[in-house]
């Protein structure tokens, strides 16, 4: 019995996740488009996720930077953060090329019928260059752009600037620190409040995705979605569970699947990185990351690190290449899909569906394909959404446990353990 309810304890928020999710996908399947009916109410949960989002990046973010004692240890995390970053994002676009490479992802014989399903207008940021794309990502041209969760990367940008202005004015910034601290814990406890209401919000959510989206899938996306999944499970089972191993050993991986369920089930039901970061930061903090670490790297990662997008991109791009018939036995079409992938995943916010828009044009721009191309991409992205979103947020507090690894040594799970009990 004492086992069971220390079970309870430890999986209740979980369990009832799950519960929900599978009564919302029961309720989609049976009532389908009239399910959506039931859309407002997770469209209240989101909104009270979202509500959160820039004060919580704000605060996080700064507060990493003006707290840390010792320079060197804020350099280090920053400096691993990235390297890992690069290494593992890398690693999923490989994967993604590898798992698309042999497969035609649609049939010639379809793409006509597909090509009339897409006769939509286009964005009309067509003349934008990589340069200003980028200007635009990390920067605003108003202090009220920062209050958006449109703009989460120039408010990161900004936080970051913020920390080490913070640290420049020495004890003078002390007052801000405190009151930053004070909202800081203010803020967490309204995502508590707010995970009350989560398995209703989760659950009527993810009825209404099932409801909208189960049965309207096209032969040719449709094929693209079981195989996304296929390839999205293996890489959350046998990636995720290795760069726990290299992390810290069998510790590690023990401390991650114990701990990361939560956010999986979250970012399958809501489809957003974004709202999944509170989730992140308290499960990566479970699993003994220290506070520094967590919040830096997860935070950071949101935006900058998505193994989901990374494949997903190449999905796309592996379309396209069979859609219009393109030839890539060339190493250097294969380079320029890779790098192509790498940058358009990069530009990809973290919102729901539709905020891939100026990845999907970076895209068709850099490989030369149509601008009315754009809707197939939309599509797709809506077809794999769920899954690649739940690889993006996993990913963000798997990189946690590798810098962890670079930071704090290779005991850092036990270290940081008797650390807290201190």
């Amino acid at each position: 019995m004492t086992k069971f309810k220390s079970f309870l304890k430890n999986y209740k928020t979980m369990l009832l996740l799950i519960l929900a999710m599978i009564i919302g996908a029961i309720c989609g399947l049976i009532f389908k488009e009239d399910a959506t009916i039931v859309k407002p109410l997770g469209d209240l949960f989101l909104n009270l996720m979202f509500v959160i989002i820039v004060p919580l990046v704000f605060l996080t973010i700064s507060l990493a930077v003006a707290k840390v004692k010792h320079p060197k240890r804020l350099g280090k995390i920053m400096v691993s953060t990235v390297v890992i970053f690069l290494i593992t994002s890398v690693i999923a676009v490989l994967i993604g090329f590898a798992s698309t490479y042999f497969v035609d992802l649609v049939d010639t014989g379809d793409t006509s019928a597909i090509q009339e399903l897409f006769d939509g207008e286009v964005a009309d940021d067509t003349d934008l260059n990589f340069l200003e794309r980028t200007v635009q990502l990390i920067s605003v041209d108003d202090f009220t752009g920062l209050l958006s969760k449109d703009n989460v990367v120039a408010l990161l940008v900004c936080a970051l600037i913020v920390g080490f202005a913070m640290r420049m004015s020495g004890d003078k910034a002390q007052p801000l620190l405190r009151v930053m601290e004070s909202a800081h814990s203010v803020v967490f406890n309204f995502i508590k409040i707010t995970m009350y209401y989560a398995p209703i919000g989760i659950g009527c959510y993810f009825a209404s995705y099932v409801g909208s989206f189960g049965a309207s899938i096209a032969a040719g996306f449709l094929r693209v979605a079981i195989l996304y999944a296929v390839v999205a499970l293996a890489y959350y089972v046998i990636m995720y569970s290795l760069y726990a191993f290299i992390s810290g050993g069998r510790k590690a991986v023990n401390v991650w699947w114990k701990n990361i369920l939560p956010s999986t089930f979250t970012a399958l039901a809501t489809c957003s990185s974004a709202a999944c970061i509170p989730i992140n930061i308290d499960s990566a903090k479970k699993m003994n990351v220290s506070e520094d670490v967590a919040d830096t790297t997860i935070s950071l990662a949101t935006n900058l690190h998505q193994d989901g997008s990374m494949i997903g991109s190449v999905f796309k791009i592996m379309f396209l290449v069979c859609l219009f018939g393109t030839n890539i036995s060339d190493p250097g079409t294969i380079f320029q899909i890779l790098v192509t992938a790498l940058v358009a995943s990069v530009l990809i916010s973290a919102v729901p569906i539709g905020g891939g828009t100026i990845s999907e044009m970076v895209i068709i721009s850099m490989l030369g394909y149509p601008v009315a191309a754009l809707p197939v991409l939309t599509m797709i992205a809506t077809v794999i959404d769920a899954p690649a979103t739940t690889l993006n947020a996993v990913g963000d507090t798997s990189c946690s446990l590798l810098v962890s690894r670079v930071v704090d040594g290779k005991d850092w799970v036990t270290a940081n353990n008797q650390k807290k009990d201190k």
